[in-house]
């Protein structure tokens, strides 16, 4: 695990006990389905109740941290950026929109069906994404136009925005 850059997962809580700790590594949790989980470190600051699904939550993975579940197992999304090398951020999109290009990302369908476009030099065909299904990009630059479909009602999608950090050692 510690040969990553940016990585994401969906993964499932179905006890309650210590969280993963991941060193030198920001976090961005949302619940998708179940209970929630109740997160707690009394050193960091941290007592949180992740029960609102598509409700992101940032901490800093270094911490241990106790987890207990609010009822019974509940299913997350999981980004995980290392950070001195990306930083990362993650937005819960509703309506029709036009994400800006950036070298990696990822769009995930949450619920509903979208239509999501490439934009610029590499304006593709219109990629239909229906729930559970997405696309991920890394190592060339992509913008996006995101639209839910008119019957889906409700549409939810997750973009997960990854960019660079910025070294220490930079002059400006």
């Amino acid at each position: 695990m510690e040969h990553f850059n940016w990585r994401v997962s969906v993964a499932t809580i179905a006890s309650s006990g210590p969280f993963s700790r991941f060193i030198g590594v920001d976090r961005v949790i949302a619940l998708l389905s179940g209970d929630g989980v109740h997160l707690r470190q009394a050193q960091a600051g941290i007592d949180h109740c992740l029960q609102r699904p598509l409700q992101p939550f940032a901490f800093a993975g270094d911490v241990g941290m106790e987890c207990d579940l609010l009822g019974g197992t509940s299913t997350d999304f999981n980004l995980m950026t290392r950070r001195n090398r990306w930083k990362g951020e993650l937005r819960v999109l509703r309506d029709s929109t036009v994400l800006r290009s950036q070298s990696a990302g990822l769009l995930l369908a949450v619920l509903g069906n979208w239509t999501v476009t490439s934009l610029g030099a590499a304006q593709g065909q219109p990629i239909a994404l229906a729930p559970e299904a997405g696309l991920w990009w890394a190592d060339e630059d992509f913008g996006w136009s995101a639209a839910p479909k008119p019957s889906a009602g409700d549409g939810m999608l997750l973009h997960v925005l990854l960019k660079p950090a910025l070294s220490t050692d930079q002059s400006t």
